[in-house]
């Protein structure tokens, strides 16, 4: 048993140690010419539109991003002139410090707005995000109604002497209106300095995860920083490239990297992020409204996820792939726009059998791997102790693929970190005006105690601005963020709240892998922080 654990061990190491120097070349050759004018830095307008509403969750569709009110046009102008009434209402600091700071119980005439559901979500969810919206304009006024509040909120936390409470969660306005604040003041050095740390490393993490199969219905990956999405079965593929041509666009045929075993809409995703890299995400075709066809001879052949000669296994339906249909490496593939009517008669025939498989019920979609069937799942819990044994030793083989994706990114989350922590760069006026503001808090209430202040400044700006853009590199750039990236972002993210602790994890083997793998480097983030 334990030589076939070995063996096992020797040959993925092997593997994984010959890709990682052609992994590092290839991120370098990708990121190394990004320069300013290439990085798709959002507009101002869509960067606080993003930022507010986005995790709303109405999301794309608020109103306040939309600019569109859903009210029958018989309310239209009663509704439109009740907003231009509110919004002069914002302007006046007796109006928003009073119900905001002031217990229900003091303010009877407004107890409805805090004591209903509905009255605590616009206050506390749509509230603050509309307020920083409707002021993000008058920034010194917003930030003096930010101060005011932040004086009464510290008050309380120092007379029930509990201070290091503060900051810790955003269950009060003003703590929302700091998020805001920060989001709104830091735009600039996100765009001039942090933003270009950011990108690379949002693209290195995105062209690795791409390098390696991605089961797209599991959402699971070969190279990943996140275990829970590691795809832990080792498939078969091999690269390809493909030559495409752009119909309507020339000629000229571009060449893109692809693996036979993606999925058609993999394909075409890879494709578009090829032609157009040059185009901010929001100027690309979405891979459903482009059609891909391959022409080996003299016949063309439309390439779908799914279609009459998908494979079938019972209930259970294969996702075509290029080994499904045989594409071969150099093949010419050709990219163009959705137009039915063009569409050859044998595909018009397979599309309604593509839309209903897709939405049968009693069809089950896979991949790259099955998932276990019922009647399977209860043979494997009824399976010996040495076949669990022996998967888990599979399993914790396989978590060394994490430790090699972990040491290609290295450079960039460290480039990241640095530009962000190290004391050495420009700190933000916006950063200093509230360090200095919680410092002299600090002194007048006599708080001594370095812990409670680091707390206050931790969570006020690192946990509270930095981690939300690091997990949402789309709030500030155009870009499209794969639940696949996402994952790998996240352990990033949980390193950099982890750095800006001063508790210390104990590690042994049942920590979580996120913390096992930035182990080593996290002291010295934590010194950054304190620097």
């Amino acid at each position: 048993m334990m030589s076939q654990q070995d063996n096992l061990s020797a040959i993925y190491r092997t593997r994984i140690i010959g890709n990682e120097e052609d992994l590092m070349i290839e991120m370098e050759d990708q990121t190394n010419d990004i320069n300013e004018a290439r990085i798709p830095v959002l507009d101002y307008k869509t960067y606080t539109d993003r930022v507010f509403f986005l995790p709303s969750k109405d999301g794309e569709k608020d109103v306040m991003i939309t600019g569109k009110l859903d009210i029958p046009e018989a309310r239209r102008a009663t509704v439109e002139q009740a907003l231009n009434q509110f919004s002069n209402l914002l302007n006046s600091k007796s109006f928003l410090i009073n119900p905001l700071s002031m217990p229900c119980s003091q303010a009877p005439e407004r107890a409805d707005l805090y004591t209903t559901s509905t009255g605590k979500e616009l206050w506390l969810e749509g509230g603050p995000r509309r307020q920083g919206k409707a002021l993000h304009g008058k920034l010194e006024y917003y930030t003096d109604i930010m101060r005011m509040l932040f004086l009464e909120l510290m008050e309380q936390y120092v007379v029930a002497k509990n201070p290091k409470l503060m900051l810790r969660r955003s269950e009060t306005v003003v703590e929302r209106m700091l998020s805001n604040w920060m989001s709104i003041c830091l735009y600039q050095y996100l765009k001039d300095s942090a933003g270009e740390p950011l990108y690379k490393l949002f693209k290195a993490i995105k062209h690795q995860v791409e390098k390696g199969p991605v089961d797209a219905v599991q959402m699971k990956a070969k190279y990943t920083l996140n275990d829970t999405g590691l795809l832990g079965d080792d498939v078969e593929y091999s690269q390809l490239t493909v030559n495409v041509i752009v119909q309507d666009e020339g000629t000229e045929s571009v060449p893109v990297k692809v693996l036979n075993c993606d999925t058609i809409s993999q394909v075409k995703e890879k494709i578009i992020d090829q032609v157009y890299r040059n185009l901010p995400y929001s100027q690309w075709p979405k891979p459903d409204s482009v059609v891909l066809e391959w022409r080996p001879g003299s016949t063309a052949q439309i390439l779908s996820d799914l279609d009459l000669t998908s494979q079938r296994d019972g209930r259970w339906k294969r996702i075509n792939t290029l080994m499904h249909y045989n594409v071969r490496d150099g093949a010419t593939l050709i990219l163009s726009k959705m137009w039915i009517s063009q569409q050859p008669e044998d595909h018009q025939q397979d599309m309604p059998e593509e839309r209903h498989a897709l939405l049968e019920e009693e069809n089950k979609i896979w991949h790259l791997v099955r998932p276990v069937d019922e009647v399977d799942e209860g043979k494997s819990k009824r399976g010996s102790m040495k076949e669990k044994e022996r998967t888990k030793a599979i399993t914790e083989i396989y978590l060394t693929r994490l430790l090699s994706v972990k040491g290609t990114l290295q450079q960039f989350v460290d480039n990241f970190f640095h530009s962000v922590l190290d004391s050495n760069h420009v700190v933000p006026p916006a950063v200093k005006y509230f360090f200095d503001f919680l410092d002299e808090q600090a002194e007048k209430h006599e708080i001594k105690d370095e812990d409670t202040i680091h707390i206050w400044k931790t969570n006020s700006l690192p946990l509270r601005f930095w981690v939300n853009i690091l997990k949402n590199p789309h709030f500030i750039f155009d870009v499209h963020v794969h639940e696949v990236v996402d994952a790998s972002l996240s352990v990033i993210a949980q390193t950099f709240m982890d750095a800006c602790t001063r508790t210390e994890h104990k590690l042994s083997r049942d920590s979580p892998s996120n913390k096992l793998l930035y182990a080593k480097e996290i002291s010295t983030y934590k010194k950054m922080v304190e620097e």
